[in-house]
């Protein structure tokens, strides 16, 4: 028999039962577009996290004081350790193949400007930090060099938070409230955007030793350091530890890269994946026991006419041949249909949620309707194997 004979009598035999054939077919599309959709949300997750750690960049080393009991995180409580400090700063400063050391303390004040009043989020630091998380200077300057040490009242302002403070009027020159104490705001950063949870562009930076005074620290939350990416980390990592070693007189301090914490970030993006593949996988079971069911009883109702295909002729292989082309086509529908919703759906969230960068994959779209074609080869081999062991006579003789 010709393929095209095959695939005809297939779709003839599949419409002449249009409802049950549909809700058959409707089983693998709900399982196809669960995978897709669910699949788009994981990938835009993935490209998301790694986008939002890249306007850091992936030169950087923070070291934050305790040491951890599992390496690159941060959810372990740390032991009782010496705190980091400026010194410690400085001292890292003269290691080798280190670039922009900045220290950070990070505080949640009230500001005041202008008459208006904001709650923000203030960090203390060094005067390089600009150039460590690559945030540029929109105007003025950020703060000088030496202000470690000789910590003057001085901010620079966040776009956004300029903007809420002094709208169009220039911000340059002008004194503001931080915590109750008065700063002199010498410039203000060009707009950035929100990484993660933190909104850069409604955050002000003052000196790390200022921030100690207005929050009564002596310490620091932590030292970043970034580093030639050339180079890359292996090198550095055990220089900064001897070094403040050397300053603490044991390991009391944890060193994580930023490569650490993007690898940490997607294992963990990994499993959520990989659940939802699991999840879709469920559904596609169920569309896979739906076709069985359905050709089981094609096979039923059609006993006659398979023993009137034997009698004219027909091998066991044609038969089949011609039962497996039916539960392909039916599974091949249902991917189509699933594919179809399914990406249809992530258009749509990526469209309300722009924010949000859905991906769908055209090669796993493919992958995907394979897997449709191959769950309907698989699920029809029982019932065509069944149809093509009947025997001539007793076909024949069914009602």
């Amino acid at each position: 028999m010709r393929q095209r004979d095959l695939l005809r009598l297939a779709m003839h035999a599949l419409t002449a039962h249009r409802l049950r054939s549909f809700l058959t077919l409707l089983g693998i599309a709900v399982g196809i577009a669960a995978v897709i959709l669910l699949t788009s949300l994981g990938e835009g997750l993935h490209n998301y996290v790694l986008n939002e750690f890249s306007k850091f960049g992936t030169n950087i080393i923070r070291i934050t004081p305790g040491r951890q009991n599992t390496r690159g995180s941060t959810l372990d409580l740390p032991t009782t350790a010496r705190d980091l400090t400026l010194d410690d700063a400085e001292a890292l400063a003269r290691t080798p193949y280190l670039g922009v050391i900045t220290p950070r303390i990070t505080g949640n004040s009230e500001i005041r400007a202008n008459g208006r009043v904001r709650r923000i989020t203030v960090m203390g630091v060094g005067p390089r930090a600009h150039d460590m998380y690559s945030v540029k200077v929109a105007s003025g300057r950020f703060l000088p060099e030496g202000e470690n040490r000789d910590a003057r009242a001085l901010a620079v302002l966040g776009y956004t938070l300029k903007e809420e403070l002094f709208g169009s009027a220039e911000a340059l020159g002008k004194r503001i409230t931080i915590g109750g104490e008065r700063y002199v705001v010498i410039g203000v950063m060009a707009q950035k955007g929100q990484i993660l949870d933190v909104d850069i562009d409604n955050t002000a930076y003052i000196p790390a030793m200022r921030a100690m005074i207005l929050y009564n620290r002596t310490s620091l939350d932590q030292i970043a350091a970034n580093y030639d990416i050339g180079v890359g980390s292996a090198p550095i990592l055990p220089l900064i530890r001897e070094a403040l070693i050397a300053r603490h007189g044991r390991e009391d301090f944890t060193l994580t890269t930023q490569e650490e914490m993007i690898t940490s970030l997607l294992n963990i993006l990994n499993v959520v994946t990989l659940t939802i593949g699991v999840l879709g996988g469920i559904s596609l079971m169920v569309g896979a026991v739906g076709i069985v069911t359905i050709m089981i009883i094609a096979v039923t109702e059609r006993t006659r006419e398979i023993g009137l295909l034997m009698a004219l002729g027909a091998r066991r292989n044609t038969i089949l041949t011609i039962f497996l082309t039916e539960a392909v086509a039916l599974a091949a529908m249902g991917g189509l249909l699933g594919l179809s919703t399914g990406t249809g759906l992530a258009w749509l969230t990526g469209f309300f949620v722009p924010s949000f960068p859905v991906t769908t994959p055209w090669s796993f779209t493919v992958a995907a309707e394979i897997l449709s074609a191959l769950i309907g080869l698989a699920a029809g081999v029982l019932p065509a194997r069944h149809a093509a062991s009947l025997n001539v006579v007793d076909a024949l003789r069914s009602e």
